[in-house]
């Protein structure tokens, strides 16, 4: 049967705009279809926005402490408006790359409209029937809501309307201590709030190495952030139009609350049932363990349960990063416009929070490792203290810690402190090319903030050096014959 597109990719986010900008580079006949914006969460309410918010906050912190350097600020004033400015300024300078007009310029046809699927083969868009050799799901995800009692009726923000607000709150209560919630408490906070971060798990940053989330997290505590840990609200109320979070023990009152409790993927309105496209296995609720709803089966070549239909992105669930979206979608390209013999590889999978210090890790953590392999492992920690360059710019909090085989193979990496999030690469790269940590010992520019992940490669050949008393007594025998020559 003859079809009028090689690819329709249904969503314009970061996964999506990949495979079509790609495939139209590539002169397959691409249609793109979106309900809103070009550019997806990424753009408007996520990496982009957020960190630009939290560039202002590290200004506004630096201004603040820089007596600590004999420079002393008279005026300390935040304009919280003119923070949320340049937000939407960075927003304007990149939104170009993901406009409507850079995607027709590279041959693909932009669709604007809610659609959804009719049959397995056809997918029907401001009553147009798109029919393809193959379909890509993009559609994203969303702010999961928790059903706590009284929360829609006071009102709340998600990372979908917090970066639009110009007027700073006083008090501003997130419900939500993963890396979203601390991101942007910490920015908050640097720019003038009372900041109150309410968490159902024992810390912050549940998902990350304790030893490293335990250092965002003191750091937090030291700028005057509240953190509430093993914390559910039970409720929210308005009392003479204020706001108050009821947990267990207490009663707090906010100016404005944030939601960050996970995300739910974006499928409800695509009939996926009339396509053959299953969600993933669901428990009796259909939720996951985060208590979020679960999102798009596929299998390794990100073939949904309809073979013709893919699927990448937030909306399969797993990582939902953009540079995980963008490597799906690279998997996806082949598959979809060739042969579909590609498998996606998450081996080597790294990701960062950006607060301050900034915390990226990448492979398995220490734990997972020793459940995993048992002793069979070797830990190597370097403080960033012990780093010159971390030294002359007073960026002594943090430290890497590299968990290997004892063959050196390298299992995971975990860094917190300065440029953690730029550092992590050179290990990525290591593993993904499946090199040993020695390879990470070669020549670094001094003084770098860098020489955090040599030294760490050095600490390694030093301890085994120190623990081979078999080596060293041979190395001695022979220094002493030479010596007598």
């Amino acid at each position: 049967m003859a079809v009028e597109y090689d690819v329709v990719v249904i969503g314009g986010g970061s996964g999506g705009l990949v495979v079509a900008g790609v495939a139209a580079a590539l002169k397959a006949k691409v249609a793109l279809v979106e309900r809103d914006r070009l550019g997806g969460d990424c753009l408007w309410y996520g990496c982009v926005p957020s960190k630009s918010l939290i560039h202002a906050s590290r200004v506004a912190y630096e201004v603040k402490h820089a007596s600590r350097f004999g420079i002393h600020c008279n005026d300390n004033k935040i304009d919280f408006a003119k923070a949320i400015g340049h937000v939407q300024s960075a927003i304007a300078a990149i939104e170009p790359h993901d406009s409507p007009q850079r995607f027709e310029s590279l041959g693909a046809e932009v669709i604007f409209g809610s659609g959804e699927f009719v049959d397995p083969h056809t997918f029907v868009v401001n009553n147009r029937r798109l029919s393809a050799r193959s379909f890509v799901i993009a559609t994203g995800s969303r702010p999961a809501i928790p059903s706590i009692p009284g929360l829609q009726a006071a009102g709340y923000i998600t990372n979908e309307e917090v970066f639009e607000i110009t007027d700073r709150p006083d008090t501003l209560g997130i419900i939500g201590g993963g890396p979203i919630g601390c991101e942007l408490g910490q920015a908050f906070a640097r720019l003038g709030s009372q900041v109150t971060i309410i968490s159902s798990s024992d810390r912050l940053l549940p998902k990350e190495d304790p030893e490293a989330a335990a250092v965002v997290q003191q750091q937090l505590i030291s700028e005057g952030i509240r953190v509430l840990t093993k914390t559910r609200v039970e409720r929210v109320e308005v009392v003479n139009g204020q706001k108050y979070l009821i947990t267990e023990n207490e009663k707090i009152a906010v100016d404005q609350i944030l939601v960050a409790t996970g995300r739910n993927p974006n499928v409800e309105s695509l009939n996926l049932a009339a396509a053959g496209v299953e969600l993933q296995q669901k428990d009796a609720a259909g939720y996951n363990q985060q208590g979020n709803q679960k999102g798009i089966r596929v299998n390794a070549k990100l073939q949904t349960t309809n073979p013709r239909i893919y699927a990448c992105g937030d909306v399969i669930g797993g990582y939902q990063f953009t540079h995980v979206a963008s490597h799906e979608a690279n998997v996806i390209i082949r598959n979809a416009l060739f042969l579909p013999i590609l498998k996606v590889d998450y081996r080597v999978i790294p990701w960062a929070t950006f607060t301050d210090p900034e915390l990226a890790r990448v492979g398995l953590t220490e734990a997972e490792a020793r459940q995993r392999y048992g002793n069979n492992i070797d830990v190597i920690i370097q403080e960033y203290a012990d780093v010159d360059r971390a030294q002359a710019e007073a960026a002594t909090q943090g430290f890497a810690k590299i968990i290997t085989k004892r063959n050196g193979e390298i299992l995971g990496a975990h860094i917190v402190g300065a440029a953690a999030g730029e550092l992590i690469h050179e290990i990525v790269l290591a593993m993904s090319h499946n090199l040993k940590i020695s390879a990470l010992g070669g020549i670094h520019i001094y003084p770098t903030l860098a020489e955090v992940v040599s030294k760490a490669a050095f600490a390694r050949t030093q301890e085994k050096y120190e623990k081979n008393h078999t080596l060293q007594g041979l190395l001695e025998k022979m220094f002493r014959l030479l010596r007598s020559l």
